[in-house]
């Protein structure tokens, strides 16, 4: 059975009404809104055929039809049209390129926030990270009585900064010194270099301020070491609830169980294989709780081999070319803020 030029026009109608009201879609829906220039008639046949084929589903015996994941495939991947951003929706996401952001968590944080605002769905973004990352620079500064900032640079331009709690916090210029002398010592170094015989030579350079190596090395261990120490932000888990697909209380509380848990979070960014725009529609994903759902997912880059990952998970309904547009120009700006932080932490 051909899948000919009349069919795909009913199957795109189908999933744009669907889309938007969530109600199943019948043919005189169709013949009246999107004028085909056919019959109800013609159109109940060919939907039969789109049926048969697999591309649509009957969900109750009375009811119209509404796209199967392989349909909602077939859309993604040969019918979606390219949309522009409303002037509101870009000054909305340009609005968190404008703050003064300093610090790559906070960025993450209102990134997601923004996202999951104008899309309606829920966001999850990782935090920038570079595997096998060589340390760069590092530097110490004092915060007040009890904090110093750690400031961990990476060979990607990968920037972090850490507040480390102290017992007594060393005095300015000693801390400027201990810094240099830390970066001297681990300048080049990736977290498998600072072995026991590394530890003994900073022991002995830091002398009375020793203490601080095992909270200093815990810092450089998140920076550097990868995956497992990825920090996801998320945002808009309760647009959910907006759905009708999720009004079912128990269907609805397995997906909240599983966004709370950060493993699964992480590889749900992780199903993002390379730089390329992916989505997983429906049953495609590999997490049973969420096989009512589309993940939508791009990458972000800071340097060589330094990325993160930003998600959007919503129903198998949800507006693809609107969060493909949002993820489109997202990236981009979170890309030109990154850089901005890396050449004013370079300056300085």
């Amino acid at each position: 059975m051909a899948l000919n030029d009349r069919k795909i026009q009913i199957l795109q109608a189908i999933i744009n009404d669907y889309i938007a009201t969530a109600e199943p879609v019948g043919s005189r829906t169709i013949a009246k809104k999107y004028n085909l220039g056919i019959s109800s008639a013609t159109i109940r046949n060919e939907m039969s055929d789109l049926e048969e084929m697999g591309f649509i589903i009957q969900p109750h015996a009375s009811a119209g039809r509404i796209p199967s994941d392989l349909g909602y495939r077939l859309y993604v991947d040969r019918l979606m049209q390219k949309r522009e951003l409303k002037q509101e929706e870009q000054q909305l996401l340009q609005s968190v390129v404008t703050r003064n952001i300093s610090q790559i968590d906070y960025l993450m944080e209102e990134t997601a926030k923004a996202i999951s605002m104008l899309t309606n769905y829920t966001t999850l973004i990782s935090e920038p990270v570079s595997k096998g990352a060589k340390l760069k620079q590092i530097r110490l500064l004092p915060l007040d009585s009890e904090s110093v900032v750690l400031v961990i640079a990476t060979d990607g331009n990968y920037i972090k900064n850490h507040v480390l709690k102290l017992s007594v916090v060393p005095e300015e210029q000693k801390l400027f010194d201990m810094g240099r002398c830390i970066n001297n010592i681990l300048k080049g170094c990736t977290w498998e270099d600072i072995d026991e015989r590394v530890v003994v030579i900073l022991k002995k350079e830091l002398q009375e301020y020793a203490y601080i190596l095992p909270i200093l090395l815990s810092a450089i261990e998140k920076t550097t070491k990868g995956a497992e120490n990825i920090q996801v932000h998320l945002s808009g888990t309760k647009n959910i609830l907006a759905f009708p697909e999720f009004s079912d209380i128990q269907r609805a509380k397995s997906l909240f169980q599983t966004l709370e848990q950060k493993d699964v979070l992480i590889t749900l960014l992780e199903e993002q294989k390379n730089d390329d725009m992916q989505i997983l529609i429906g049953s495609e994903n590999t997490l049973q709780s969420i096989k009512d759902c589309s993940v939508i997912t791009t990458t972000y880059k800071m340097g060589d081999g330094t990325r993160g990952t930003i998600g959007i998970l919503g129903p198998t309904r949800m507006d693809y070319s609107q969060v493909v547009s949002v993820l489109n120009s997202m990236v981009k700006n979170i890309e030109n803020v990154l850089q901005a932080l890396t050449d004013k932490k370079n300056d300085t």
